[in-house]
């Protein structure tokens, strides 16, 4: 019996077998809601304390 699962090649390097399973524990992690005034500011290229006038001088 074979430890890998069904969807690892069998010619898979320890390296590649690690990067394979980093990337799909970073997939199952859950991710933060898209959208909202962060997102907006950053596609408008708006100055992070522009948000925040009371930190200018």
């Amino acid at each position: 019996m074979t430890d890998q699962p069904d969807d690892a090649p069998a010619n898979e390097t320890p390296v590649q077998r690690a990067l394979r399973l980093k990337q799909a524990k970073i997939a199952a992690k859950p991710q933060p809601p898209r959208g909202g005034k962060f997102q907006r500011e950053q596609a408008a290229r708006i100055a992070a304390g522009k948000s925040k006038p009371w930190m200018s001088r």
